[in-house]
């Protein structure tokens, strides 16, 4: 898919006409990582939003007595990120690491901001991106507060699974738990209920998940 049909697919630059898609595209830069490549940094100065064009992109906060992770955000292809920065002029408020083989598109702050004074009423489209962080935001919140690490285990597991009932897990279970926001002994623990009970079945980081409508019950 060309560049600009990807940008136009997310909600930061759907409104934008063709012309200014690719004017943004021209000072543009691919980046391939392999796993475990770091992005950007927590307090990185930036200048430059992201694309995922393929594979995945784990967006993290490490705490900074253990070092140990909560992953805020996993990008797939398509998603859009790093865009916070260059509405508030703050620091990067996030690590950012490829968890396999991935590409993402660098696009430099300057041209977006040029085409955004030029036509203002693309700002929806930032609007639209930021209501949908929120809604996350929220959601996460939520769940930290009205479900236990079994249930959100349960959650981040058909997430994951993304409506098959089979899949290969996309993370480490030391990534699983920055996901899930708990110590990865009560991951595995709750990973161990769920195998017991006949929910899923796991052979290595393949899944099977044989009832689902209980793995959903837990998740709520």
């Amino acid at each position: 898919m060309a560049h600009d049909d990807v940008l136009a697919q997310t909600e930061f630059f759907a409104d934008a006409s063709r012309e200014e898609l690719l004017s943004v595209l021209e000072t543009s830069t691919e980046h391939e990582l392999v796993r475990g490549d770091v992005l950007f940094h927590e307090g990185d100065e930036p200048d430059a939003l992201y694309v995922v064009l393929t594979g995945r992109i784990a967006v993290a906060i490490a705490n900074p007595i253990d070092n140990r992770e909560t992953m805020v955000g996993l990008m797939t292809p398509g998603d859009l990120f790093g865009e916070m920065a260059m509405l508030d002029h703050g620091a990067r408020s996030a690590n950012a690491r490829a968890l396999e083989t991935s590409k993402v598109l660098a696009i430099p702050y300057a041209g977006v901001l040029t085409m955004f004074n030029g036509n203002p009423a693309l700002l929806w489209g930032v609007t639209r991106l930021l209501a949908g962080r929120l809604r996350e935001t929220n959601e996460a919140l939520a769940d930290s507060v009205f479900l236990d690490v079994t249930g959100r285990t349960a959650k981040r597991l058909i997430e994951l699974a993304d409506g098959r009932d089979s899949f290969l897990l996309p993370v480490t279970q030391e990534e699983l738990a920055g996901m899930v926001g708990a110590s990865r002994e009560r991951v595995n623990k709750a990973i161990a209920s769920f195998i017991r009970l006949g929910w899923i079945d796991q052979h290595d980081r393949r899944y099977t998940i044989k009832m689902r409508d209980r793995l959903e019950l837990r998740s709520r």
